[in-house]
């Protein structure tokens, strides 16, 4: 079907509302706009689905909602009726429509005889991977976008073990979609029915409160906070988001006397008023919380994403000015601090295991292996985190102490498989107060990890590609990147590259082929000559393509030398 006639198919459905007839008849002259909306179905993978919020069949909405449950209740139902029973958990985040489309999703579930467990009101994503892990559930459900932009939303899907759906499920459902009519083919109950009858269970404050006992279960050092609790000033914000009542209860837990949360941010709100993009990873969204840090004098800034699973910090430079510290950086600080402070509370397992995706910074690996804990690389993405820990313990070869990827996610303790900004925020928080004692700010602390273990630094470059040709720019440039691999990068000569579509290894110099552990991920890596490594990576979720800068200096200036001369290099990819 062409995407005209998917539109008129649209057009003429009497599923669609009247306010939705008519957003589609005033696209009617505009050609572009119906083919970017219709030309195809939004790609499930096992990041689910995330788009803008539009009518249309490559959009996100409430009939493309119904029709991607549909797909994955019959995945479930092929599971057998203990599968059935076991239901769902299902959540949703703060933005506009969340929770119209978790209604709609609960609604598609009961009608196929799914148990579904779902919460009250907006909760952080790391709370559905706890519940589908207490409850026992077959699978999961969370109606997010996580921090991108208002216009978006999305529908993660997760399995039983807790983490984000595994390939072989999200092909699975994909397959389902094919054979599924968006308008037609879709099962149907209303809520209050299916909630009568016992098949919709509402969650609350009981599962609230069975997370946060794990959550304040991993506190290391209360005396460390009680030391400094009189004069130690904190600044929190939610960014409208999901955070802004189980963080602050965390922090307050802690023993944290003076938090400060920016009161405008702490307004739940799916258009965020205050940013423009409610994505800790941008420094800019964090004015309102500078101010305010400024106002109270506080020396640390801690902010979570709109679904809290991702968290960002800010610390006081030496000039009194805030400086945002990367997702990197923020990962190395607490890895660092981890093992110290379980090591001095007597938790550090006998063999721990650090785990990081192969574009987070190798100063991690250096830190870790520094201190006794065994590094795995995995594909970005905490399903893969999460497979690797279940694998690994499961085996008795160890346990995995902390996880994390440079885009501000971090996994830590045993009763979520997903990025967890709720049990982050806490441990960030004790290591604040832990540096305090020793008369030191994260600052500080980050300029003595890398005079300990090396100046490393890293750069993401996002080169974005909007829009149907943007999907086939993203092909073209990997497919060139393959077809004429650099020889040499910036000048450096590129010793070793690697492409995880095959697993294969090339050593530049002598032509000689072999096999690394990885595989099955459309990933390019060039290790160079100065120690400088670089990843090119499509984005599984967003229309761009991703350039990591991985690499390490003599001293501050030789990394920032190198950041910039490899900097130039990524501009050329797109000319």
């Amino acid at each position: 079907m062409s995407y005209m006639q998917e539109y008129e198919k649209w057009l003429a459905s009497p599923a669609l509302s009247e306010q939705e007839h008519a957003e589609l008849e005033s696209i009617r002259d505009d050609e572009k706009e119906i083919r970017e909306r219709f030309y195809g179905p939004l790609e499930f993978g096992t990041a689910g689905l995330r788009g803008t919020m539009k009518v249309g069949l490559h959009q996100m909405n409430i009939h493309v909602i119904r029709w991607a449950t549909q797909g994955f209740a019959n995945v479930i139902c092929a599971e057998g009726e203990e599968a059935k029973g076991r239901g769902v958990a299902l959540c949703m985040d703060c933005r506009n429509h969340s929770m119209e489309f978790a209604r709609a999703a609960a609604e598609v579930c009961a009608a196929n005889g799914i148990h579904v467990r779902i919460f009250e009101s907006l909760r952080p994503t790391p709370e559905l991977s706890f519940a589908v892990r207490e409850y026992d559930c077959q699978a999961g459900i969370n109606v997010t976008a996580s921090h991108n932009p208002k216009e978006y939303n999305g529908y993660k899907v997760y399995w039983s073990d807790g983490a984000q759906l595994p390939p072989q499920h999200a092909a699975a459902i994909a397959r389902e979609l094919e054979q599924i009519d968006i308008f037609t083919g879709i099962r149907r109950m209303e809520f209050d029915d299916a909630k009568a009858q016992g098949l919709i269970e509402i969650m609350g404050a009981e599962t609230d409160e069975r997370f946060m006992s794990h959550v304040m279960a991993m506190v290391n050092d209360r005396e460390s906070m009680a030391k400094v609790a009189d004069t130690f000033h904190m600044v929190y914000t939610p960014f409208h988001g999901c955070g802004w009542k189980l963080v602050p209860e965390a922090l307050r837990g802690l023993g944290v006397k003076h938090l400060h949360c920016v009161p405008e941010q702490m307004v739940l709100d799916g258009n965020f008023p205050t940013v423009v993009s409610p994505n800790p990873e941008n420094p800019e969204g964090f004015y309102l919380a500078i101010q305010l840090a400024d106002k109270v004098g506080a020396d640390f800034i801690l902010g979570t994403d709109p679904d809290s699973d991702r968290v960002g910090i800010m610390v006081r430079s030496r000039d009194g000015s805030f400086i945002p510290v990367t997702g990197n950086q923020t990962g190395v600080l607490m890895l660092d601090y981890l093992i110290g402070a379980m090591r001095r509370a007597g938790k550090l397992p006998e063999h721990p295991y650090f785990l990081k995706t192969i574009v987070t910074t190798e100063m991690a690996r250096k830190v870790a292996e520094a201190n006794g804990v065994t590094c795995c690389d995995t594909f970005t993405g905490f399903k893969f985190m999460a497979e690797k820990k279940n694998q690994l313990e499961s085996q008795g070869l160890g346990h995995v102490i902390m996880s994390y990827e440079e885009s501000y996610g971090y996994m830590l303790g045993d009763y979520v498989r997903d990025k967890d900004a709720v049990t982050a925020s806490l441990i960030l928080t004790e290591m604040a107060a832990w540096y305090a004692v020793q008369g030191m700010t994260l600052f500080d602390a980050l300029e003595a990890l890398y005079r300990k273990y090396g100046f490393y630094g890293e750069k993401t470059h996002n080169l974005v590609m909007p829009g149907l040709d943007g999907l086939e720019k993203m092909a073209a440039l990997m497919k060139s990147l393959r077809a004429a691999p650099p020889t040499h990068i910036a000048g450096v000569e590129v010793l070793r590259r690697k492409d995880y579509t095959d697993g294969s290894v090339i050593d530049c110099r002598t032509g000689e082929k072999t096999a690394m552990e990885l595989s099955g991920s459309n990933v390019l890596r060039y290790e160079l000559a100065d120690g400088t490594t670089i990843l090119v990576r499509p984005s599984g979720t967003e229309p761009k393509i991703k350039v990591y800068i991985l690499t390490i200096g003599k001293d501050e200036t030789g990394r920032d030398e190198n950041l910039a001369k490899y900097s130039q290099w990524v501009a050329t990819l797109t000319k």
